[in-house]
């Protein structure tokens, strides 16, 4: 199970990593707001993480000859979720490390001026600026931040691992085909 965990999460992991780190190198200071990139992040999160579908049925079909129950189908998927995420984990830390776009800087600003756009005046864009300078503290944190990027993948494949453990729980659906003779 493990070598087969490790096969689809690194699939996983590299279908999400690549492009993130692509565009996170190829980002120029002053590029445009990379919010939008953070949609397209979660839709390439999603088609990385059919992995965890593709896996769990694998493992149904080739090793268990064609039946699973709900829990180890589960824990397959947790486990390729898993991976994948170690691998967005790394794949970020790369692009923070190597990229010419400053994530905490472009966050700070943010933080401020989300407090501004709501009316925030006196003592509450004081409140806001202070929360925006302990954010930047605590993320140049590596063991701050790391937990926080595996956070913004695992939810997702842990949905995906439960969606795929209900679905291919019952052997009827997309059944192992039998070789031809």
């Amino acid at each position: 199970m493990f070598p087969l965990i490790l096969r689809y999460g690194t699939v996983a992991g590299l279908i999400v990593a690549i492009p993130m780190v692509w565009r996170m190198l190829a980002a120029q200071p002053g590029d445009g707001n990379p919010l939008g990139g953070m949609l397209v992040g979660y839709l390439v999160m999603i088609v990385a993480l059919t992995a965890v579908f593709v896996g769990v049925k694998a493992y149904r079909d080739k090793v268990l000859g064609g039946a699973i129950r709900f829990v180890p189908a589960l824990a397959v998927g947790l486990g390729i979720s898993a991976v994948a995420g170690i691998f967005y984990v790394v794949a970020w830390e790369i692009s923070m490390a190597f990229s010419a776009f400053d994530f905490i800087a472009f966050w700070k600003t943010s933080m401020i001026d989300a407090a501004k756009a709501r009316g925030a005046t006196g003592a509450q864009l004081e409140k806001a600026i202070a929360e925006a300078d302990s954010f930047a503290t605590w993320y140049r944190n590596p063991l701050y931040r790391m937990p926080i990027t595996f956070v913004e993948i695992f939810p997702v494949g842990v949905l995906v691992s439960l969606i795929s453990a209900a679905i291919l729980r019952n052997s009827r659906v997309l059944p192992a085909r039998v070789p031809m003779r």
